[in-house]
């Protein structure tokens, strides 16, 4: 007799990825705190580094705009063109990470030169944004795992979450770095 929990007569087994979501979590966030406690890179000049933040913005439009295009997709009932655009915005995510990884590990972090009333808005939209982002590891992990073992109202009930913050962290990327590019 199969297990009610891992099969069922109309679908593949499940798997748990839980460990292995709290695992990634865990593993990344704690390598990029450990990255951001390290010294910069001293005397590398083998590119303009400003060009890093940059490319963290693009990466952050390109999540953002993948997101939309699937979230559009999903009402509209088209869950092959969901898929695709998430698997999008995952790759586009990821070259963000390993970006923001390399521009950290090379430079030191960029002081924000603003005055009054702007200082606060950065550092608002920069918290916030910080916080949802490390949210957003296992949140979008989770989404991903249900939908692949099929437990479509599970993936459904933390889509709902994961989407919006999703979509925000990636808009605040962008805005962060418009914020505080005069100052690279």
């Amino acid at each position: 007799m199969m297990s009610k929990d891992k099969k069922t007569n109309h679908s593949k087994p499940k798997r748990d990825y839980r460990l292995a979501i709290a695992i990634i979590t865990v593993v990344l966030i704690a390598a990029i705190f450990i990255l951001l406690s390290l010294p910069p890179v001293e005397d590398f000049n083998a590119f303009d580094i400003t060009i890093l933040p940059m490319m963290n913005a693009i990466f952050n439009g390109f999540a953002f705009i993948f997101l939309l295009a699937a979230l559009i997709a999903i009402m509209r009932g088209n869950v092959k063109v969901h898929q695709r655009f998430i698997y999008a915005a995952v790759v586009a995510t990821a070259l963000f990470l390993v970006n923001y990884v390399i521009f950290h590990f090379i430079a030191s972090a960029t002081s924000f030169g603003g005055e009054g009333i702007i200082v606060y808005v950065y550092y608002t939209i920069l918290v916030s944004h910080i916080l949802l982002a490390m949210a957003t590891i296992p949140l979008v992990l989770t989404s991903i795992t249900r939908a692949w073992n099929e437990e479509n109202e599970l993936h459904k009930k933390i889509s709902r979450w994961t989407m919006p913050i999703w979509l925000y962290v990636s808009f605040t990327g962008i805005v962060v770095y418009f914020l505080i590019r005069p100052y690279y």
